[in-house]
C-alpha cells in the first residue's frame, strides 16, 4: 500500500508538474491539492482541544514506525559496533577521562592549583573531550529520524545541539553571574540567528544559483523569532520609560538601581511572559507536528521542498544502524558526559576574563557562545576537510538543493523555551534572573532577527545573503569589544540573596 510519503513524492515528480512550473520552486502544487491535504477539517473531532491530539491512527502509526513493525530489528552488539565506528571524531573519546583528571587537580590543590595541569591545558583538554559527545548528539538524532519522522528528529536534534549551551547557562545561574548569563544567552542566539547559517549559506551555495528552504517552516520561523525578540524589547522598554529625575544619578538615595519596587517588579513581568514564551513554543510545536487537518500528525507537507520529501522517504523505507533503545541509552549517557565536562570548561576558562582583561560583555556576547561551539566548529572543519579531499579526488557529489538552516531553529528554541526556562529555574532557586536584557543586546538581537527574516522570506538563499549574516555578526564582534555595559541593568540584576552570599567570602578573607 502506498504511503501518503510517496504518493507526495510521485505527484511532486509527476512530468506535467515539472513541465509547468519551470524555474519554481519543487513542491507548490494547485491550490486544490493544499486545501484537501491541510485545510480539510476532522469531522469526528469537532472540538479544538480534540485537534490538538493526533488521532488514535497517528498514534498506531508512530508507534508501528517507532518499533519498526514489519522491518528488521537492529541488535544490540551491531548498534554498538555502528555508534563506536560512527565517525573518526569517536577517538576524541580519550580526551574525556584527561579532562576530568586536569580538572580535579586543579581543584584539589588548592595551594597551586596549575602545579600539574595548567587552566589553559585543563580548557583544551574539555573542548576536545565535548567533540566527540557533540558528534554523538547529532548521529543520535540522525539516528532517531529513522524511528520517529523527519520532524521529531530535527527536534530531537535540535535539543541535543543546544545541551552545551543550555548546561553553559544553567552553570552560571547557580554561579548567580546573571550579567554574565544574560550576555551569553544573547550571544548563543546571535551564534545562531548569524555566524552559522550565514557559513552554511555559503559553502552551501557556492555552485547554485540559490537553496531552498522549507516555505511552511520558515514562515512559522519568522513569527517564532519576532515574537522571543519583542518578548524581550518589552522589559527593556519599560525600564526605559520610567521617569527617573534624581533616581538616574548613582549617589543619590533613590538611586534606580537599588531600588527593591522595579526590582520586583522587572522579576515578576519576566516570570510571566517567560510563563507566556513557554506555551507559545509548546503551541508551536504541536502545530508543526500536529497541523490542522484530517490525521496529519508526523506527516510530510506536500508543500515542501521535494529534497526534503525524498529526505523523509529514506527515513521511512531505509534501515537505521542503530537500535532505538541503544540510541536513547546513549543520548542519556552523552548528556550526563556533556553536562559534566562542559562544567569543567566554563571553570577552566574563567583564567582568561581574570588575566588577559577582557571585558565581561565581550567575554559573554562573543566569546563564551564560540567556545561552547567550538565544538560543532571541530566537526564542520573536519567535514569540510573531507569534503575538499573528496573533490580533488574526484569524487564529487551533486550539490544539494536544501539550505541547512538548523541553526535558526536553534535560536528559536533557545529564546522561546531555553532563556524562559532559565527564568523560572531561577525563580525557583531563589535566583533573580530577570528578562531585562542590556539596551545594547536588546538592539543587536533587534538587527538580527531583523537581517535573517529579511534573508530568508522569500525561503530561498545564496551565499552572498550568507557572507551578509557573517559579515553582520563581525561587526557587532567589533563593537561589543569597545562596549562596557550598562551600569543599572547590572545593578538591578543583584538581589540580597546573591548579595548576602557573597559576603561570608568576603569576611572569610
Amino acid at each position: 500500500m502506498e504511503s501518503s510519503t510517496e504518493k507526495m513524492v510521485r505527484r511532486n515528480t509527476r512530468p506535467s508538474d515539472e513541465e509547468e512550473n519551470v524555474g519554481t520552486a519543487p513542491g507548490r502544487h494547485e491550490e486544490s491539492d493544499e486545501q484537501t491535504h491541510e485545510e480539510r477539517p476532522r469531522s469526528q473531532s469537532p472540538d479544538f482541544l480534540k485537534t490538538l491530539l493526533p488521532t488514535p491512527e497517528g498514534l498506531g502509526r508512530f508507534k508501528d514506525r517507532f518499533l519498526r513493525k514489519g522491518k528488521r530489528k537492529i541488535g544490540t552488539v551491531e548498534s554498538l559496533k555502528n555508534i563506536a565506528f560512527s565517525s573518526w571524531l569517536n577517538i576524541f573519546i580519550v580526551f574525556i577521562p584527561v579532562a576530568w583528571i586536569a580538572h580535579f587537580s586543579n581543584e584539589n590543590n588548592e595551594d597551586n592549583p596549575q602545579r600539574v595541569f595548567s587552566y589553559p591545558v585543563t580548557f583544551v583538554m574539555s573542548l576536545l573531550a565535548i567533540v566527540p559527545l557533540e558528534r554523538l548528539f547529532d548521529y543520535g538524532g540522525e539516528q532517531m529520524a529513522f524511528y520517529c519522522g523527519k520532524d521529531l528528529g530535527d527536534l530531537i536534534v535540535v535539543t541535543l545541539n543546544n545541551a552545551v549551551e543550555a548546561t553553559l547557562a544553567i552553570i552560571l545561574l547557580t554561579k548567580c553571574e546573571l550579567k554574565l548569563l544574560q550576555s551569553t544567552i544573547i550571544g548563543v542566539v546571535i551564534l545562531h540567528l548569524l555566524l552559522v547559517p550565514g557559513t552554511a549559506f555559503i559553502t552551501g551555495g557556492a555552485r547554485v544559483m540559490h537553496q531552498e528552504l522549507h516555505p511552511h517552516l520558515t514562515e512559522l520561523n519568522h513569527t517564532l523569532l519576532t515574537m522571543g525578540v519583542l518578548a524581550v524589547l518589552l522589559p527593556a522598554a519599560f525600564f526605559a520609560a520610567l521617569d527617573r529625575g534624581e533616581a538616574a544619578l548613582p549617589n543619590s538615595g533613590s538611586y534606580i538601581g537599588n531600588d527593591p519596587n522595579i526590582r520586583t517588579n522587572i522579576l515578576q513581568l519576566s516570570r510571566g511572559i517567560a510563563i507566556i514564551l513557554l506555551l507559545v513554543y509548546i503551541c508551536s510545536r504541536i502545530f508543526l507536528h500536529n497541523p490542522p487537518g484530517d490525521d496529519n500528525a508526523a506527516q510530510p507537507r506536500p508543500n515542501a521542498p521535494l529534497a526534503l520529501l525524498h529526505e523523509e522517504h529514506h527515513l521511512l523505507h531505509g534501515d537505521p544502524e542503530v537500535s532505538q533503545w541503544v540510541c536513547i541509552a546513549m543520548l542519556v549517557v552523552t548528556i550526563a558526559l556533556m553536562a559534566a565536562t562542559a562544567e569543567w570548561l566554563v571553570d577552566s576558562i574563567e583564567f582568561v576574563r581574570e588575566d588577559e582583561n577582557i571585558q565581561e560583555e565581550w567575554f559573554g556576547l562573543i566569546l563564551l557562545p564560540i567556545v561552547s561551539f567550538a565544538a560543532d566548529g571541530i566537526v564542520a572543519i573536519g567535514n569540510f576537510v573531507l569534503y575538499v579531499a573528496r573533490h580533488i579526488l574526484g569524487w564529487r557529489a551533486p550539490p544539494s538543493t536544501l539550505a541547512k538552516a538548523t541553526a535558526i531553529d536553534l535560536s528559536i528554541q533557545f529564546t522561546l523555551f531555553w532563556a524562559p526556562f532559565i527564568v523560572l529555574l531561577g525563580w525557583w532557586t531563589n535566583r533573580p534572573m530577570s528578562l531585562l536584557f542590556d539596551l545594547y543586546e536588546v538592539a543587536v538581537l533587534l538587527g538580527s532577527c531583523f537581517l535573517v527574516n529579511y534573508v530568508t522570506q522569500d525561503a530561498k538563499t545564496n551565499w552572498v545573503e550568507g557572507f551578509a549574516m557573517v559579515a553582520f555578526y563581525f561587526m557587532i564582534a567589533v563593537t561589543t569589544w569597545f562596549y562596557r555595559g550598562q551600569v543599572e541593568v547590572e545593578e538591578l540584576l543583584q538581589s540580597a540573596k546573591c548579595v548576602l552570599e557573597a559576603v561570608p567570602e568576603g569576611v572569610a578573607e
